[in-house]
């Protein structure tokens, strides 16, 4: 039986650390890099990669990282949803948050599943 996933996790000593000055991308720059994206969740075994957050409802100006969406392969680990943050933060460099669908919080998951926009 597989333990829980944490919902989200943030940087910690296996990522990169991330600028305090970090711009948080739009997302009209995620979207502009959907390919690389999709690519890197890939290699993790994520798909169905979506935004949620103020990012996705275009309040970035109040982000302080981007908040993901994902669904992972059956048989993927935790080593990969670490792996995958850390991809994504060195790809966009920025500091972000990824979460799996089946680990939402039922208090939260419709407004998420709301926000959510597909890359």
């Amino acid at each position: 039986m597989r333990t829980a996933w944490p919902a989200t996790r943030r940087a910690t000593q296996e990522t990169a650390p991330v600028s305090p000055n970090q711009t948080v991308p739009t997302l009209s720059d995620l979207r502009a890099e959907r390919g690389r994206i999709i690519e890197v969740a890939g290699t993790h075994g994520a798909r169905n990669v979506r935004v949620y957050g103020s990012v996705a409802r275009v309040q970035a100006t109040t982000a302080r990282d981007v908040d993901f969406l994902v669904d992972f392969d059956a048989g993927r680990s935790l080593f990969d949803l670490r792996g995958l943050i850390a991809d994504l933060e060195e790809l966009l460099g920025c500091e972000v948050d990824v979460t799996t669908t089946r680990e939402l919080r039922p208090r939260v998951r419709d407004r998420v599943l709301r926000d959510a926009v597909a890359l």
